[in-house]
């Protein structure tokens, strides 16, 4: 019995064969626009005292920190000793005379890289980061699930051998040994042919990553923008909830050949394509556990300053730039009113 679909054939990584143009890159301008349309419509719910003009500085700002955090991410931490005498190679779109871009790109380099350089641009302009940035968190979620659909059509980032009703044939995906018992028993569950090198039935846990990190994450950061309890809270929200969908679903997606797990509290023999022991982790379950600790520190810390009011709507002065008004300046200036206007009594 066929327990799996197979991945759909049409779908090409460029856009038009023979031309270098390539869904995944138009993916990332999907992906930026979407976060900027999100972004800005948050600034005009909000009457927040920006600019169009300072939006897409901001944008520009985040864009290269994000680009440029991912790609040296992915060259130091994922493609080992490649790099370490040829440097320039990072950023070198071409492979043996022809156009590949930016080959290999880190989410996580991405989002620190992303991170700075929106700090700086805020510390620049004389912006509160923490209202950048929550609406930056707001933003991005929905976004990156164009990565993550960027990521299915190059048949890329697919994940552990399964016999469920889920599973999908892709075409690079690596071959196995049909000599290998595992390999056999999954073959017959799911109508895979047996003989030589099988290719295998996978997860396909770039979809499941486009809905969980992208679209529920968005949902659930969307919910809260307007209900956050202290300013730079979403900050925090968007990387717990990230690294949490990330870790769980690390266990469907298949390490990296040349890595493996980091870390293993219990030893274990089984095929990296077959299994993922509870105990075993990755390198990208141990960078989303630092990302659910940093989420967590820093939304104590955000609810514990000074001025961690958040401010809902920002009231505009007659000609002036916008100027912001906490709920306790709104509720201090209510009952000052309150008291002129039974003094005039």
């Amino acid at each position: 019995m066929l327990l799996s679909v197979d991945f759909p054939m049409w779908l090409k990584p460029e856009i038009i064969p023979g031309l270098p143009f390539r869904w995944y890159g138009l993916m990332y301008i999907l992906a930026f626009a979407t976060a900027f349309l999100v972004y800005r419509r948050q600034v005009k719910e909000r009457r927040f005292p920006m600019t169009e003009e300072q939006l897409y500085s901001l944008f520009t700002w985040g864009i290269l920190g994000l680009l440029l955090g991912a790609r040296l991410f992915s060259a130091l931490v994922y493609s080992g000793d490649r790099y370490i005498l040829r440097p320039w190679l990072i950023f070198w779109p071409f492979e043996n005379g022809h156009f590949t871009g930016l080959m290999g790109m880190s989410y996580h380099g991405g989002a620190i890289g992303g991170l700075l350089g929106v700090i700086l641009w805020a510390r620049a302009k004389r912006f509160n980061f923490r209202e950048i940035g929550d609406m930056y968190a707001a933003s991005i979620p929905l976004g990156y699930t164009f990565g993550r659909l960027g990521n299915f059509i190059n048949g890329e980032l697919y994940g552990r051998v399964t016999t469920g009703p889920l599973g999908m044939v892709f075409p690079h995906a690596t071959p196995l040994a049909a000599s290998e018992p595992w390999v056999q028993e999954a073959a017959e569950k799911t109508g895979a042919v047996r003989s030589g090198l099988v290719n295998l039935p996978r997860h396909p846990s770039q979809l499941y990553e486009m809905i969980l990190e992208g679209l529920v994450l968005w949902a659930i950061i969307w919910f809260f923008r307007n209900r956050k309890p202290a300013k730079g809270f979403l900050i925090g929200l968007y990387f717990l909830g990230y690294g949490f969908f990330r870790f769980f679903i690390e266990y469907f997606r298949e390490p990296d050949a040349d890595l493996g797990y980091r870390i293993q509290l219990v030893k274990n023999t089984l095929p990296t394509a077959l299994a993922h022991p509870p105990l075993s982790f990755s390198t990208g379950q141990i960078l989303c556990f630092g990302m659910i600790v940093f989420g967590i520190v820093w939304m104590i810390i955000v609810s514990r300053l000074p001025d961690h009011v958040p401010v809902r709507v920002y009231e505009k002065s007659e000609g002036k730039p916008e100027k912001a008004k906490t709920t306790e300046e709104k509720a201090s200036e209510r009952n000052r009113r309150r008291k002129q206007r039974r003094k005039l009594r």
